[in-house]
């Protein structure tokens, strides 16, 4: 070999060389050379990684669960990466012959603008197309990291191969061997005797096991063959193919079974199958076999739009074994929200059922149990800055022997905003309405509602005073009402003052060696509302309100407008807070209450009291782990407590929380109401956690749920048992309820990471009738 051709370096060496077809650019002596490499072999390790999938759920995963693992994602730091178009390579020693081929040895790397290669040896040939890299190689990518002993790069054929490897996705905990790797442009990549596994490399508790693994270039789609799923050395699947998703885009195929088990339904397993229509349509088709039910077939149908979105869930039992009838069981739900124009929307929630005991028999996504109204409405809304309008349908399906709930077909609404000066604002509210009922025996109403309304507001940064004056004229046309005490029509009219004004004075200072700021917000109210006789008007949407501290100010007691309540009265009210360094609320109280001048001559709302029950409230952050929060009404003619909630929470972190509740009214349609809870979620040692709630009603001395869960979680894998004892509120052959049936619910969830989705612990504690809740709301 003539040494005119050919160049030796020793030491670290920095090759950008230029490959080129003429003999210009030869380095002929022992030197470090520099240069711009142009060549197949670049292109192609450029190009490689790029068929890689990049993990469907490739996250960082939680805190918590770092915790558990030994293992970390592979990094990757781009930022070592060259500019496009350039390959650098860096060697303790360098051969090069020009035009023939380049000899590296020696903790050589390669890095391309995608990947970066290190290995003992590399060797470039046959004018720069291949490119043979040996000894401790390592291939890292954005999407891939890998340890092999041989790689091999072809540019004339676009291929890439690496051979006995242990490999690591970038960003993900997941990780594996294959024998063999092999990367192409044209027909993707191919893992052959490849494992894998989310576990860490000395625990792998489980672990996928396939003859092959391939993933075409730009499908969506890998298929495996021969796989063999492993918990530790114990087989326990085996399937000859399947096809798995690769990216973040949807589809077709199974979901995670759900197994359950409960004296209503008995074992069940229910099996999703997912099917991806179209990029804007999709539906999930889940056969749900119940040993003590039968066959139900639940489907849920999606659809997504540019102007639009929308679901239908349709659940459907042909023969419920355990009743004596054969009449078929469903149930369904429509929802659809859409823009019609820049101001117009129409949103629709439709749901019907099949009998009254569907819910508390079969379970739903939608609805509790304790649920008695299934609801069915159609709107139209149009929205601008002056004016807002609604159109809307709402009929129900009530359950058990509950009275029927009038239905409003339909009900239209319109406000209408206007400034008259800089300091008077005109408002107008109006509502037409026709009020049906299910039952023939009940009066139905037509009702013509207008309220115009001028207001002076004057609000500044230190506080609030509005002044308004209102006319309500309400007009009803009443049918059906023989043997009633209504009228046919009714036209009334009542007038309305209100003054209202608040403060808002704060003050620095330092508690407890804490800088803070204290509020002091006092508001008061004079209402006056005219009064006139209101016992001739059926009630169609009206009900009583419950009174909190915000409620003293509406001025109303109930919803709707059957029944305007006279007002001659004075509300004062009061919260302070206190608000530390960070602006976050430490602590709030909020205390008020009304003074009537005089007796209210609504006939739904007679009471001799010159006064109103006190109401409190509380929210208090005593450190970073203790909450409390609390309500209560108390009688000033007696003093007694009519309404109290408390909550006390102890929240060390995400997975260490105690809460203690209880609630109390007095009179709830002629029943006294009293319950305490208890909720905790507590790890019991490493990697176990316990979850655990119970409900007890004080007044009938008897629990109303008890809810247990236990979970082992490691880093790659959990398994969950949940047992759950509540009341199931079943309804008898007249539609009245059961308060004294219960039903027993056990599931048992395994979960391995990496392959399925896994919920926290905490979701443990929001399952059941009475859901964990933050009580606190403070900021």
């Amino acid at each position: 070999m003539n040494n005119s051709q050919y160049g030796k370096s020793n030491g670290k060496s920095l090759c950008r060389a230029a490959w080129r077809t003429d003999a210009h650019s030869a380095s002929h002596s022992e030197r470090k050379t520099r240069g711009l490499v142009r060549v197949g072999m670049l292109w192609l390790i450029v190009s490689m990684p790029a068929v890689l999938p990049t993990p469907a759920n490739a996250q960082q995963p939680d805190l918590a669960t770092d915790a558990l693992c030994v293992m970390t994602p592979a990094p990757f730091d781009s930022s070592q990466l060259m500019q496009k178009r350039q390959i650098a390579v860096t060697s303790d020693t360098a051969e090069i012959l020009e035009n023939e081929f380049a000899s590296f040895n020696g903790d050589v790397s390669i890095v391309t603008d995608r990947a970066i290669i290190n290995a003992e040896t590399a060797k470039v040939s046959e004018n720069g197309s291949a490119l043979n890299a040996s000894g401790n190689v390592r291939y890292q990518s954005a999407e891939l990291s890998v340890q092999s002993d041989y790689l091999n790069v072809d540019s004339a054929r676009q291929k890439l191969k690496l051979e006995n490897t242990l490999y690591q996705l970038t960003g993900f905990v997941g990780h594996g061997t294959a024998g063999e790797i092999d990367i192409g442009v044209d027909q993707g990549i191919s893992l052959q005797q490849v494992s894998f596994t989310t576990c860490p490399m000395n625990q792998q508790d489980w672990r996928l096991e396939a003859s092959e693994i391939s993933i075409a270039a730009g499908e969506t789609l890998g298929e495996a063959r021969h796989t063999r799923f492993y918990i530790g050395d114990v087989p326990l699947l085996y399937l000859p193919y399947f096809a798995f998703p690769v990216s973040n885009q949807r589809q077709s195929g199974l979901l995670f079974p759900i197994i359950s088990s409960s004296t209503a339904t008995g074992v069940g397993y229910e099996q999703p199958y997912y099917w991806n229509i179209a990029p804007n349509y999709d539906m999930t088709i889940s056969p749900r076999l119940m040993s003590n039910r039968g066959l139900q077939l639940k489907t849920e149908f999606r659809y997504l739009t540019a102007e639009s979105s929308g679901q239908l869930h349709v659940e459907y039992l042909n023969n419920d074994t355990r009743l004596a009838s054969d009449d078929s069981r469903y149930f369904y739900r429509y929802q659809h929200h859409g823009m019609l124009s820049d101001n117009w929307q129409l949103s629709v929630d439709y749901n019907g059922i099949s009998d009254n005991n569907y819910i508390v028999d079969l379970g739903s996504d939608f609805y509790n149990r304790s649920d008695t109204t299934i609801n069915q409405t159609v709107g139209l809304d149009y929205f601008s800055q002056a004016l807002d309008f609604s159109l809307y349908v709402r009929d129900f399906d009530t359950l058990g022997d509950y009275e029927a709930i009038y239905r409003a077909l339909p009900e239209a609404r319109l406000q209408w905003r206007s400034d008259i000066t800089s300091l008077l604002t005109f408002t107008l509210d109006s509502e037409l309405a026709y009020f049906d009922n299910a039952q023939p025996s009940q009066p139905n109403a037509l009702r013509w509602h207008m309220a115009p309304t001028i207001a002076l507001p004057y609000q500044r940064y230190w506080g609030e005073i509005t002044a308004e004056l209102t006319v309500m004229n309400t007009y009803y046309r009443q049918k059906n009402i023989a043997n009633t005490q209504l009228d046919e029509e009714v036209n009334r009219t009542l007038k309305q003052g209100r003054l209202f004004s608040t403060l808002y004075l704060e003050k620095t200072d330092n508690l407890f060696g804490n800088d803070v700021t204290i509020t002091l917000e006092p508001k008061m109210q004079y209402l006056y509302t005219s009064f006139e006789d209101q016992s001739n008007i059926g009630l169609y949407d009206t009900t009583n309100l419950l009174t909190d501290v915000n409620g003293l100010f509406r001025g109303q007691e109930f919803t709707g407008l059957d029944r305007i309540s006279d007002n001659d009265q004075i509300t004062v009210g009061v919260t302070s807070r206190i608000i530390d360094a960070a602006n976050r609320e430490q602590f709030v109280v909020s205390l008020g209450q009304i003074f009537y001048l005089s007796d209210s001559q609504v006939t739904t709302s007679v009471d001799d009291r010159n006064r109103s029950a006190l109401a409190a409230e509380l929210d208090w952050r005593f450190d970073d782990s203790w909450f409390v929060h609390t309500t209560m009404q108390i009688a000033t003619d007696n003093d007694k407590v009519e309404r109290s909630s408390m909550v006390l929470e102890y929240r060390k972190d995400a997975q260490r929380l105690i809460q203690m509740s209880h609630r109390f009214v007095r009179d709830l349609s002629g029943e006294m109401i009293e319950q305490m809870g208890l909720s905790a979620s507590w790890p019991i040692a490493e990697n176990w956690q316990v979850v655990g709630r119970s409900y007890r009603d004080v007044e009938r001395d008897r629990s109303i749920e008890n809810y247990f869960g236990v979970q082992y979680e490691s880093c790659c894998w959990a398994i969950r048992i949940v047992a759950q004892r509540s009341l199931t509120n079943r309804y008898d052959i007249v539609g009245q309820q059961n308060t004294d049936e219960f039903d027993t619910r056990i599931g048992l969830d395994f979960i391995f990471k990496g392959i399925g989705s896994s919920r926290s612990n905490r979701a443990m504690l929001e399952d059941g009738m009475f859901g964990y809740r933050q009580p606190y709301v403070l900021n």
